[in-house]
């Protein structure tokens, strides 16, 4: 009987010990990608930068296009290399992603470099959405005027 007991009391120790052990709690994400997305321009309008890549990154893994307002936040913040690893990201994971290209011609623009892939981004911009011509036309037209400009010189 005593040995019953001590085995009884051995069980309800680790009966109470195990109500008492931490658990680990996975949360999932209550926000879609496109939840995501909408945050982070929300974030961009305020020029919270940071927030908004955040929330950008958190929509890149299932919301290609998220790579494109990524390499945005990173041409605003001046870091060129970057934007164009995201724009350049953006292209691969959709290549009908017309602003992707159009973005990454006008980065090469402001830098100064690479005009001729410019050139050739802007141009593939316009036959992929030929409804934001005009915008992608600007970035073909300045892109053209500026390799002009440095024949010249």
């Amino acid at each position: 009987m005593k040995n019953l007991y001590y085995v009884f009391c051995i069980l309800y120790s680790v009966f109470l010990a195990s109500c008492s052990l931490p658990r680990i709690i996975i949360l999932e994400d209550p926000l879609t990608p496109e939840e995501h997305i909408n945050l982070g321009v929300a974030y961009e309008k305020k020029g919270e930068l940071d927030n908004a890549l955040k929330e950008y990154k958190e929509a890149s893994g299932k919301l290609p296009s998220a790579y494109l307002y990524i390499g945005n936040i990173y041409f605003q913040k001046n870091e060129f290399n970057e934007a164009e690893r995201y724009y350049r990201k953006a292209i691969k994971k959709d290549s009908k992603n017309a602003d992707a290209y159009n973005n990454l011609a006008w980065l090469y623009y402001t830098k100064k470099e690479n005009l001729d892939e410019a050139e050739s981004l802007a141009l593939k911009a316009i036959e992929l959405n030929p409804l934001k011509k005009e915008t992608y036309q600007d970035t073909l037209e300045k892109t053209r005027v500026l390799k002009g400009q440095k024949a010249k010189d």
